[in-house]
């Protein structure tokens, strides 16, 4: 039996997973009786609930399967060809229906369609022989079919009593997980979806750790996620699961996953018309991967087990793109920069084979790609889609790298450049990072250090990020000039007031102090009312630098009394 840390080691290699979305619902195709799904996320999985279908009619959907056409196998290639690791499907959703014959409740696919086919078991089969990892979703908390299962209605019919509810628990809920763990062969993960702490359910702590228990002494290495109700800091909570088509944010230790949908719907929607394009999913996975994270694409067969055309389309070129770039995903990592650090796209890396690889979402127009943040001199540079390994012309500079884009650079989708080191990487994560085309943006959050604490604003669609300086505060940055010279410091902010505020920046001995003007607001859409906070740029000064190395940047602002200035940013670039 693997260790608390070790169980994981598979999962965190793979990066890339198929989820399936495969059921009753996959019959009604988001539509009952002529009318579509009632809720406008359109989650066609949810049709039972959101249409409010009667389970005797809704069982009548198992017979629309075509069980001569639905051949798990071919998903399983399908993922292979993808390049995905490991296959999640749903073998019971929250409609409480089993997709495999379960001897524990009657109320399931094989049974109501009147087939012996288990799909399970001969998706099973086909993992093995394609040396795929296999995992079950199993809706614990949820269950539409069971009377005294939660389903979010008895808010308003009133709600079933802990002993009802552990009724089901102990009569269904644990049998079927038995069932699951004991017939199949190795699983790999269970993946539960309350997308909520237990405490604000009806379920139990003792209940989780029951099936906790259940899982360690049938399938010790069974990895188990955090949507079973429990904190992912738990020892035996395996990994974290992120929000449906939440992508990272930032760097984690620990391992976590987001489930993501290669158009809207979860399960099979006939009504579907939002297919993402297959760079969207490409930046999801590499995302996610440069921030330590899995990313577990989702597809729904319909009721004949097929795929539409433009999912598959995608999991094709997604497969092709790994056939050359697999090694800057599978069994990397991220750098623990900051999430934004480069306008230009993101970093994995490899600790093993002492790589890091630079995904190029956007190619810089003066084909110089800047890299910071990293001190260690590369050892080679080279197209990862180059077979001969070509060195690419690199100038470093202290913590700067700045690399000569070739015109092979022009790889479908992504294009990715990777670079070794001989010795072990060492960063500097605290630098403001150099732009394209060069200059540096010195934001609130990537400045070294503030007097005060800092309330710092995300753009929320109109407004640009900013910081909240409300008291006379001083805040730093440190960041390396690559090359001597003068430079010019612009500043961007908004005043709402009705009085100036003052600033003073001081650099390399240098003092220059400047007065900000109320800015008054910018008209948004015409004829609306629809305004926002004017944010402008103003230039502070020309700076001099006698040599080039790190340097501190200091801004001390002074809004105006009782009020407030929105720090927007200081932008350093080298003077003509």
């Amino acid at each position: 039996m693997k260790t608390a840390s070790q169980r994981p080691e598979w999962f965190t290699d793979a990066r890339f997973g198929m989820f399936i979305h495969w059921g009753m619902y996959s019959a009604a195709e988001g539509i009952w009786k002529g009318e579509r799904h009632r809720h406008f996320n359109n989650y066609a999985e949810w049709i039972k609930y959101r249409n409010r279908i009667p389970t005797d009619q809704y069982g009548e959907l198992a017979k629309r399967f075509d069980w001569e056409s639905i051949n798990p196998e071919e998903w399983v290639i399908l993922a292979k060809k993808a390049g995905m690791k490991y296959i999640t499907i749903t073998a019971k959703h929250h409609d409480g229906v089993a997709i495999w014959n379960s001897n524990v409740d009657g109320y399931n696919l094989p049974k109501l369609a009147g087939t012996d086919r288990d799909i399970i078991a001969e998706l099973a089969e086909a993992c093995r022989k394609h040396n795929m990892k296999l995992g079950f979703y199993y809706s614990h908390w949820i269950d539409w079919a069971h009377p005294y299962a939660w389903n979010h209605n008895l808010e308003l019919t009133g709600k079933v009593s802990d002993e009802q509810f552990n009724q089901y628990w102990q009569q269904k809920v644990i049998p079927q997980l038995k069932e699951l763990l004991t017939n199949y062969g190795d699983i790999a993960m269970l993946w539960f979806d309350m997308w909520i702490p237990h405490e604000q359910s009806i379920i139990k702590k003792e209940q989780l750790i029951q099936v906790i228990q259940l899982v360690r002494e049938l399938q010790p290495n069974c990895l188990i996620n955090s949507r079973l109700g429990l904190p992912a800091s738990m020892e035996d909570i395996d990994f974290e699961t992120l929000g449906d088509n939440q992508l990272g944010a930032v760097y984690k230790d620990s391992p976590w996953q987001t489930p993501g949908t290669i158009a809207h719907s979860w399960g099979y929607n006939a009504l579907e018309n939002q297919w993402k394009s297959t760079s969207q999913l490409l930046h999801a996975l590499i995302g996610n991967v440069s921030l330590n994270g899995n990313f577990m694409l989702n597809i729904g067969p319909r009721a004949d087990g097929s795929f539409p055309y433009e999912g598959t389309r995608r999991l094709k070129d997604m497969g092709k793109w790994l056939e050359i770039n697999g090694d800057a995903i599978y069994k990397s990592e991220g750098l623990e920069l900051s999430p934004q650090q480069h306008d230009w796209g993101k970093i994995t890396f490899n600790k093993k084979k002492k790589t890091v690889f630079l995904h190029v979402y956007n190619r810089p127009l003066d084909d110089i790609l800047r890299v910071s943040g990293i001190t260690s001199n590369p050892k080679k540079i080279y197209l990862l889609n180059d077979k001969l390994k070509e060195p690419v012309p690199f100038e470093k500079s202290g913590p700067y790298i700045r690399i000569k884009v070739p015109p092979l650079v022009q790889n479908p989708f992504v294009p990715v450049i990777a670079m070794e080191f001989e010795n072990e990487l060492q960063l500097d994560t605290q630098v403001v990072a150099e732009a394209t085309f060069g200059g540096f943006s010195l934001k609130g959050n990537n400045s070294l250090s503030a007097d005060s604490e800092l309330s710092l604003i995300p753009f929320d669609g109109t407004n640009p990020d900013h910081a909240v300086i409300n008291t006379p505060t001083s805040i730093s940055w440190k960041i390396f000039i690559p090359e001597a010279g003068e430079y010019n410091i612009d500043i961007s902010f908004s005043n709402q007031n009705a009085k100036s505020a003052s600033v003073r920046l001081t650099v390399n001995n240098q003092e220059k102090n400047s007065t900000l003007a109320p800015t008054g607001k910018v008209v948004v859409e015409p004829n609306k009312d629809y305004y926002a906070d004017q944010y402008i740029e103003e230039e502070i000064g020309k700076f001099t630098f006698d040599q080039a190395g790190y340097y501190e940047v200091r801004l001390s602002a002074i809004p105006p009394k009782k009020r407030e200035l929105l720090f927007n940013w200081l932008w350093v670039e080298k003077t003509k």
